[in-house]
């Protein structure tokens, strides 16, 4: 479904954020990237959502604009304080001019995937750090997109809620198989949550390493304990130190 060739993005103070990125996301594929601090993750994000031009090089969808059907879900849950969850919910549809009317059954159902129904009529101030996530998730999902892109939504969250976040995305996940592309700096949640782990260098933005997460789905505390889960982690760790260590010579 997304293909990036030969993508480049240097920024105005010649900042090289990425250099000839090639990288192909099949339709329902999860694909998460790790790397890093300032290998270029969130702009690889950034570009896929057309937040941005590209220096160089192309992203291909293979469909046309109008059926691009995508949702982003940042770090921050970034939510409206004056506003109830339901509404914070709502938001992307009225900014594409859907009533409150027409739009209650789609808040309804979003609502209900992330199993906030009974919270609908809750403020931010209200709610948990893990349950602010669920809004903003839920918001992203409002709009029933076909291609989820995800900056590291459970990297502020306590370890315990983001292990509880992580099981819940991914039942989510197997039931209406959107395209993710999920960001992330913690390995384990890469490897627990994807078929795809793709390892990033910088200096310039690269992908180094692509690792295919071969273990069936559903996953759960038994995969999470497994010895094929525990090698995966340390193969993406032997990637991501080999990556750091390139980067460190080159300084």
């Amino acid at each position: 479904m997304i293909k990036l060739s030969q993508v480049s993005k240097v920024y105005k103070t010649g900042t090289v954020a990425l250099q000839d990125l090639n990288l192909e996301i099949p339709e329902s594929q999860f694909v998460s990237l790790v790397g890093a601090s300032g290998c270029g993750k969130s702009t690889v994000l950034r570009l896929i959502a057309g937040l941005g031009n590209v220096s160089s090089g192309t992203i291909d969808w293979g469909i046309t604009e109008a059926q691009k059907k995508l949702a982003f879900v940042f770090q921050d849950a970034a939510l409206m304080p004056w506003a109830t969850v339901k509404d914070n919910i709502r938001l992307p549809l009225q900014l594409t001019g859907i009533s409150p009317q027409n739009s209650h059954i789609l808040v309804q159902q979003s609502l209900k995937l992330v199993g906030l129904e009974s919270s609908a009529h809750s403020y931010p101030r209200q709610l948990s750090g893990g349950m602010k996530m669920r809004v903003s998730i839920a918001r992203a999902l409002v709009t029933q997109p076909k291609i989820l892109l995800m900056d590291e939504p459970f990297g502020a969250l306590d370890e315990i809620t983001r292990s509880k976040l992580n099981s819940d995305l991914l039942d989510l996940w197997l039931q209406h198989r959107w395209t993710v592309v999920f960001v992330t700096h913690n390995i384990y949640e890469a490897v627990y949550l994807s078929n795809r782990v793709l390892v990033m260098g910088t200096s310039p933005g690269r992908v180094v390493a692509d690792i295919q997460i071969d273990a069936p789905y559903p996953r759960g505390d038994d995969f999470r304990t497994s010895s094929v889960y525990n090698d995966y982690c340390r193969q993406v760790s032997q990637h991501l130190a080999k990556a750091m260590n390139y980067s460190s010579t080159k300084l």
